[in-house]
């Protein structure tokens, strides 16, 4: 791996409370909210319903996430995804496959499940402020920026084709996208936020805003009804982990993947990475995260419905046996087992507080701007989860009403002698595992400080079927950014890598990350490479 000797942004440093967040308007109420003495839990509540207004095209309500939370020295993780509605059977998608967008792409929406039960077991601050700032950017307008006119450029024909969708997030066109800085209000959503936080979250399952909610769904010919959403439960789970050269790396159980991270760092710790030449590091990483990914293809689903082998999956014997199968001097082809695009928009955010309390936080409607339906007159844009499914017989991650799909999403967190190190994560689909491992090898083998790790060049391989949207596919190139050098390039394809290059900061993912130095002192890094910014004090 490369480091840069020079970072675009400045590392942020503070010793009372640290945010790192995809957008600065929900690093901003973040931050509030710990000056106002709130812990970790409630900075969390403030900036994922802020990203939930400010961001419609990565997360919100109508959407899932994992939040992985370290609160007074233990750690949990909490699951805010909802299952494939109870209409949804694999015989209903058999001749055409999959929607990708629109009414049938939508599955039930967990997210609020998870923030509001999070916020009732360890916040302090009343709810109803940590509605405040999304209320606030949603009745009066958030800026367009650079990035969510990008957004609205690549998928304007999914959100055209819901009027509601249409009125709010075309609103002022010029030349196919919004003008910078031209106001995204979101009247129809502020109402239901101002519900939520008078009633709570009840109100979103199984209350009148539920009734609403289910109404307008039914409408647009959305399969989730008013009994998906009364069933929709949050879970609490302990997180899984694994030791790395000294270091405990924890991370969200299935049906999350978080295991493929964890298998990774598994495989590359056989090898003396700080010694391996530029080549053969992102060779190693490289190779690791393909035989990874095999597993994840076998046995990532949901645990309810099938078993995930993960003492097996993170043994020592395992990792032994994948790395042996490491061939330094050619790379491999490694097709996955079912070759049907890898393509997700998320947003992830960490926090940490005075009291060492911290949260590693991801949510996502998955792709851009997600089914592009709104329901109703609620102003809340609903996932296109569905598009995640499998539907071949005997798959882990078949379609079954009920069930939750295999996530791409993860939320890591790495400790050091009992006492929490960093907080990190990225959005991304499919890339998100392989950028955090270059994110942590960076910091935890090199050395690297969060904002230096986050801006050196990065690299992402797709193998063939593995892209987590149906249809499955995948070209088997290597992304990679130009700042690791030609000579490191060419070895690369000397390995037999087939090299896709993109521009400088051109790469997939948004990495947020947090260190925790031995005196205390939190380190915040925030990715150049989409809006987020970090804050500490």
């Amino acid at each position: 791996m490369y480091l840069p000797s020079r970072t675009y942004r400045t590392l942020i440093m503070g010793r009372k409370g640290a945010v790192g967040t995809n957008h600065p308007l929900a690093t901003q109420a973040g931050l509030d909210a710990l000056r106002e003495g709130g812990n970790a839990v409630d900075a969390t509540a403030a900036i994922a319903l802020t990203l939930s207004v400010v961001e419609p095209m990565m997360s919100g309500l109508g959407g899932d996430g994992f939040y992985q939370v370290h609160h007074q020295g233990t750690t949990k993780c909490w699951n805010a995804t909802g299952s494939a509605p109870r209409a949804a059977t694999p015989e209903r998608f058999k001749a055409k496959g999959i929607s990708v967008r629109g009414p049938l792409s939508v599955s039930t929406p967990g997210f609020l499940a998870g923030i509001g039960a999070l916020h009732a077991a360890h916040g302090t601050l009343p709810w109803a402020r940590l509605c405040a700032p999304a209320i606030e950017h949603a009745r009066d307008g958030f800026p367009a920026t650079h990035h969510y006119r990008h957004f609205v450029r690549d998928v304007r024909s999914v959100v055209a084709a819901d009027r509601r969708s249409h009125a709010v997030f075309l609103a002022g066109l010029a030349q196919g996208e919004p003008p910078l800085a031209s106001l995204i209000v979101q009247s129809d959503l502020a109402r239901t936020l101002e519900e939520i936080a008078a009633d709570g979250i009840e109100t979103f399952y199984r209350g009148r805003l539920a009734r609403r909610l289910a109404a307008g769904m039914k409408e647009a010919g959305v399969l989730v009804d008013e009994r998906d959403l009364s069933e929709c439960r949050h879970e609490v789970v302990d997180p899984i982990a694994v030791d790395y050269r000294g270091f405990r790396v924890s991370q969200t159980p299935p049906n999350s993947t978080g295991f493929t991270h964890l298998q990774m760092l598994k495989i590359v710790e056989r090898f003396d990475f700080a010694a391996l030449d530029p080549v053969q590091r992102i060779h190693v990483l490289v190779e690791a995260k393909k035989r990874a990914f095999q597993d994840r293809e076998r046995y990532g689903t949901d645990p309810h419905f099938g078993d995930v082998p993960l003492d097996r999956l993170l043994s020592d014997a395992n990792a032994d046996a994948l790395a042996a199968s490491i061939d330094l001097s050619r790379s491999a082809e490694i097709a996955l087992a079912e070759p049907e695009r890898a393509a997700g928009d998320t947003t992830y955010f960490c926090v940490v507080d005075s009291a060492g309390n911290a949260v590693s936080g991801i949510q996502s409607i998955n792709s851009g701007f997600g089914s592009g339906v709104t329901a109703g007159d609620t102003g809340v844009l609903l996932n296109n989860r569905m598009a995640y499914w499998h539907l071949a017989e005997g798959h882990a991650n078949r379609l079954v009403p009920g069930k939750r799909v295999r996530h791409t999403m993860n939320a890591p967190m790495v400790f050091k002698d009992g006492r929490l190190w960093a907080v990190e994560g990225t959005p991304g689909a499919d890339n998100q595992v392989q950028v955090n491992l270059q994110v942590l090898t960076s910091m935890m083998d090199l050395g690297a400080d969060p904002q230096t790790a986050l801006e050196a060049p990065r690299w992402t391989s797709i193998q063939h079927g593995q892209g987590a949207n149906w249809p499955h596919e995948g070209d088997g190139r290597l992304t990679i950014e130009p700042g690791f050098g030609t000579e490191v390039l060419a070895g690369l394809e000397k390995l037999g890598h087939r090299l896709h290059r993109v521009g400088a900061l051109e790469g997939p993912c948004s990495v947020q990350a947090i260190r925790v130095m031995d005196n205390g002192v939190l380190a915040a890094g925030s990715d150049p490479r989409r809006d987020g910014w970090a804050g500490a004090f």
